[in-house]
C-alpha cells in the first residue's frame, strides 16, 4: 500500500494530461479486426492497452470512456484529491451516503482481510504517514521511527474498527484512516475491462498498474506478462497478475524501510523480495499480493485452497523462487 511523495505504481494523481494526449498506433492485426494501441498514463504511471475490434473509431471511443471512468473513480478513491470520497472520510471520521463504488471495495477488502488474518488492512494509513513524517527531517534514523510511536499509532489501526453499510461508513477509534491503494489499483484495471468488454472487445491486455488480460490474444494464443526481477513469464487468458515488492518503493533509499507495513508489527515487509499473485480478477491479485507479502509458504498454501483459480509467485531474498498454486 503506497502513498508517497513521488510517483510510485500504486500513486493516484490527475488524468487530465493522459486524456488530452490520447494517441492510437495501428498495429499489425488480422484482417476484419484492428488492432489500437493505447499508451498513456493512468494512475500516476505509465499505463498500455491494446484492443483488438473490427471498428478502430470504437476502439477510439472505447478506450475514451475508459480514461473518463478512471478519472471519476479517483475522485472516489484518491488520497490525493482533498474532495474525494476517501479523504473526506479520512478527515471527518465518517461518511454518509458513500459512492457504491467505496462499499464495494471495502467489501472485497474485508474478504481479503479476513482471508489472511488481517495481513491486508486498508487503516494501515497512519502508520504511513507516521514513517513520512520520520523520513521527511534530515536526521532522520534509518531503522524508521521510534518503537513507542509505532505503537501508540498501532492503537488506531485495525480494519475491525471500520463500520460500513450501504447509508454510511465511521471509524470506531479516533484519527483513523484508510489507504485504498493496496486494491484500488486492481479494481480500477477491473472497471477498465468491463467497459471494453460490453462495448465489444473480445481481445485486451490493459496495463493500469497492474495487468488483466481479456481473452487470448486474436490468434488464439495467451497473453504474456513478465515478472520484474526475474525471467519468469506467465502466460494470461482472461486473468490477472499483480505484483508487490520491497523495492518498490523505499522511503529513504536503499535499505530504509519499504512502503508494505505490516499491520500487526507497524514495520516494513521484508520476508520475500516480491509477490506476484495471478488470480480471476485485478481487484483480488493486487489485494492478495500486499498481504501476502507478509505471510509466509505454509500461511500462502493455506489461504490458496479458499481460492480458484489463483496462484503465486514468490522471488526471495536469496535469489530463489517458488511457484504455488
Amino acid at each position: 500500500m503506497i502513498k508517497g511523495a513521488r510517483p510510485t505504481r500504486r500513486r493516484f494523481i490527475s488524468l487530465s494530461a493522459a486524456a488530452a494526449g490520447t494517441a492510437f498506433c495501428p498495429l499489425g492485426a488480422r484482417a476484419g479486426s484492428a488492432a489500437v494501441r493505447w499508451r498513456g498514463r493512468a494512475l500516476g504511471a505509465p499505463a498500455e492497452m491494446i484492443l483488438h475490434h473490427p471498428d478502430r473509431a470504437q476502439a477510439e471511443r472505447l478506450i475514451r470512456r475508459v480514461v473518463v471512468e478512471i478519472d471519476r473513480l479517483e475522485h472516489i478513491f484518491s488520497l490525493y484529491r482533498p474532495d474525494s470520497a476517501l479523504a473526506t472520510l479520512n478527515a471527518r471520521g465518517a461518511l454518509t451516503d458513500p459512492p457504491v463504488e467505496l462499499i464495494e471495495l471495502l467489501e472485497q477488502s474485508h474478504t481479503v482481510w479476513a482471508l489472511s488474518g488481517g495481513m491486508f488492512d486498508p487503516t494501515v494509513q497512519p502508520l504511513w504517514l507516521l514513517h513520512a513524517r520520520h523520513f521527511s527531517t534530515s536526521d532522520a534514523d534509518p531503522a524508521g521511527p521510534p518503537r513507542d510511536s509505532i505503537e501508540a499509532v498501532l492503537a488506531r489501526t485495525g480494519f475491525e474498527h471500520v463500520a460500513f453499510d450501504r447509508n454510511r461508513i465511521a471509524f470506531r477509534r479516533p484519527r483513523m484512516g484508510l489507504t485504498l491503494n493496496g486494491v484500488a489499483q486492481g479494481y480500477i484495471t477491473d472497471r477498465a475491462v468491463d467497459i471494453l468488454r460490453a462495448g465489444g472487445v473480445l481481445h485486451t491486455l490493459a496495463d493500469l498498474g497492474e495487468i488483466r488480460a481479456l481473452g487470448p490474444r486474436e490468434n488464439g494464443t495467451p497473453w504474456h506478462a513478465g515478472i520484474a526481477g526475474t525471467d519468469i513469464r506467465v502466460d494470461l487468458v482472461n486473468r490477472a497478475i499483480a505484483t508487490s515488492g520491497t523495492n518498490g518503493f523505499r522511503f529513504a533509499g536503499p535499505g530504509s524501510p519499504s512502503h508494505l507495513l505490516n499491520p500487526r508489527t507497524g514495520v516494513s515487509a521484508g520476508r520475500h523480495d516480491s509477490v506476484s499473485v495471478v488470480a480471476p480478477t485485478a481487484t483480488a491479485a493486487d489485494a492478495l499480493s500486499t498481504a501476502f507479502s507478509f505471510m509466509d509458504g505454509d500461511g500462502i498454501v493455506t489461504a490458496l485452497r479458499a481460492l480458484p483459480a489463483t496462484q503465486v509467485h514468490l522471488h526471495e531474498p536469496d535469489g530463489s523462487y517458488r511457484h504455488i498454486v
